[in-house]
């Protein structure tokens, strides 16, 4: 029994240790991002990632056995087209599900306000870097334009789990709309209202066309609160002066 307690708690060892191996390197970008400012801390944050993520791949892979090819573990790399998508849709899922535990523990501690108000600020952290991550991972040039910013709306967490299309488009600005949301439509399943998202989505979505190029202002044509029609749950209007 001494031994099955001693491997018990083994295990629960390792998860806990990727556990706290993610959250310093939240709290080192961070941190970083305080003392010298989100342009800076995103060039040290390519650094860092990438530095990290190959010495901690190269000795997974030894002790797991697998082959790390082009900077990816094996067994991800290799995977059938569709057991890959299954799994980004999944990881797309539970993001959205992390987001929403955040904001229901927030809320459950310190009512709705506080909650509202923690979720607009990690908006306005969060959506530049994925802008961030999105650029890297496609290799956008630093003013990547209404085209640019249409491709990475397109690579967004958001777009595996909700319905999302574009409209209205021409040279200098085009409509994005959000047909179908997850959470709203959840909401809706169980005859609640709409949650008032309007706040979170003027940071979230200004950030973000920021990030993609600093050129690009946005308009909020409707978002919860709003009034809406059934085709949609909010619509945004970029425009590239």
């Amino acid at each position: 029994m001494e031994d099955e307690a001693k491997y018990a708690l083994n295990v629960k060892q390792v998860m806990d240790f990727m556990h706290r191996i993610m959250m310093h390197h939240a709290m080192w970008f961070g941190e970083v991002y305080h003392q010298l400012g989100r342009e800076r801390a995103m060039e040290i944050l390519d650094t860092a990632f990438t530095n990290s993520s190959n010495i901690q791949l190269s000795r997974l892979s030894k002790v797991l056995g697998f082959e790390i090819k082009d900077g990816i573990p094996a067994p991800i790399a290799n995977l059938p087209e569709e057991k890959l998508n299954a799994l980004r849709d999944a990881l797309a899922a539970n993001w959205l599900a992390g987001d929403g535990i955040w904001f229901q523990a927030v809320e459950s501690a310190m009512g709705m306000d506080e909650a509202k108000r923690c979720n607009d600020s990690c908006w306005a952290q969060f959506s530049p870097f994925e802008a961030w991550s999105i650029k890297r991972m496609l290799n956008l040039p630093e003013e990547a334009g209404l085209d640019g910013l249409k491709k990475a709306l397109s690579q967004r967490l958001y777009a595996y789990v909700n319905k999302q299309s574009f409209r209205e488009e021409s040279d200098s600005s085009f409509v994005f709309v959000m047909n179908d949301c997850r959470v709203q439509s959840a909401r809706k399943r169980k005859g609640m209202d709409d949650y008032p998202c309007k706040s979170a989505g003027i940071v979230e979505y200004r950030e973000f066309a920021r990030a993609i190029d600093s050129r690009i202002t946005t308009q909020c044509i409707c978002c919860p609160p709003d009034k809406h029609d059934e085709s949609h749950y909010c619509a945004w209007k970029f425009t590239i002066g």
